[in-house]
């Protein structure tokens, strides 16, 4: 098979899995547990792992906070912050009006929308802003609705169907000319692009490790200042790991995987982005020769090195990845894959619902091979005219 999938997961890198063993068997030791040298040992590892995670997005490592994934981070960083909030409290000082407005985009991932909807359900101002048909966000919009009493600004850094690459700097400053917050659903990016919180000048980023040749089920959230450094309540109780905001025991092999991932993509990013850019670049440049109707979509100058959207008009875009059995693309955010809806990023930059339901996405990463490419392009193309004679004969 041919895996052409990155932006719903990456392979686990092989040095990432190596880092991990031990921590299964030798070291099993559980790092709350420090009065002996077991516990001692897991401890360290999970200090180096954050050292390594920080050092990727430029912070200190007292601002991150381990958690299962992105989409646990970004809930705990919207819902938290709303909990911590409610009794007017926001950064030190009082406010009134209570801050309870919430801007986010139209093509936030979902684990981002989910949190905001069911905070709009409690009597939050939502606002949702439009984005360019290049799917950037429309920053003139964004200054109009980040006014006094927004509480939070939630951006993603790149979006997870095409690519787009956000203003988050910009956006920032924006939101912190009216006092509120800004988190960064970072996951598709981090790994991938240069990520770095104090140029952004986000309080809150949020990170998924399998994203980026790391384990599933381990992610991050940056706080500027620490767990202490903004009023997040914790969303779960019953014990004092991670500064009490994430109770449980560590997963301590998921972590030290996490921070051997971040390790390799801090020494690789920017060999790995222009190889990666290149192999994209020639698999777009042959579809578009072979199939002039195909259209890409997305900011094609500022999108992630391995991202490709391709709507291919007339044809079901499922039908044709049917036709592609050796090859793992998709139609769009795994999140969302067999919903009746045409995926709402899709909608959002412009697209109608049958040219929605004729697009595939293409991910490509760390392990792709220029012939994977080659024959990639080549069934793609002998599938989309195979589709379409069929089509001309009903």
């Amino acid at each position: 098979m041919i895996y052409l999938d990155y932006h719903a997961t990456t392979l686990c890198d092989p040095r990432v899995v190596e880092a991990m063993l031990p921590y299964f068997g030798v070291s099993f030791g559980n790092p709350s547990s420090t009065i002996h040298e077991a516990g001692q040992n897991a401890l360290s590892a999970v200090d180096t792992a954050r050292q390594q995670v920080a050092d990727l997005i430029g912070a200190r490592p007292g601002a991150i906070i381990f958690t299962a994934g992105a989409t646990e981070s970004n809930n705990l960083a919207i819902l938290g912050l709303a909990l911590g909030t409610q009794a007017g409290y926001h950064l030190g000082v009082n406010t009134q009006p209570k801050r309870r407005r919430i801007v986010t985009t139209a093509i936030e991932h979902k684990s981002v929308l989910g949190p905001c909807h069911a905070l709009e359900q409690e009597g939050y101002e939502v606002v949702t802003l439009p984005v360019r048909s290049d799917g950037r966000v429309d920053l003139e919009a964004a200054r109009g609705a980040i006014a006094d009493g927004t509480l939070l600004v939630a951006v993603q850094a790149a979006n997870n169907e095409i690519g787009t690459i956000q203003p988050i700097a910009e956006i920032a400053e924006m939101a912190h000319a009216k006092g509120a917050l800004i988190l960064c659903d970072a996951a598709q990016a981090v790994g991938k692009i240069p990520v770095d919180v104090e140029a952004w000048d986000v309080d809150l980023l949020s990170i998924s490790a399998h994203k980026m040749y790391g384990p599933k089920g381990v992610g991050a959230l940056y706080i500027r200042g620490g767990a202490y450094g903004l009023p997040i309540k914790p969303l779960m109780y019953g014990g004092g790991q991670e500064r009490e905001l994430r109770p449980g025991t560590l997963n301590v092999p998921g972590i030290v995987g996490f921070g051997a991932a971040c390790a390799l993509s801090t020494e690789l990013m920017l060999v790995e982005a222009k190889r990666v850019s290149s192999l994209r670049d020639s698999l777009e440049k042959i579809l578009i020769a072979a199939l002039p109707h195909v259209r890409r979509n997305g900011a094609l100058d500022n999108r992630l090195p391995g991202n490709s959207s391709i709507t291919f008009p007339e044809l079901d875009a499922e039908a044709l990845i049917a036709n592609l059995p050796n090859i793992a693309v998709s139609t769009g955010s795994a999140c969302t894959s067999g919903a009746p809806e045409p995926s709402h990023v899709l909608t959002a930059i412009g697209l109608d619902r049958q040219d929605a339901y004729s697009t595939v996405r293409i991910g490509i990463g760390r392990f792709t091979t220029e012939s994977e490419i080659a024959l990639t392009t080549k069934a793609i193309v002998e599938a989309a005219e195979r589709l379409t004679r069929i089509q001309a004969l009903v």
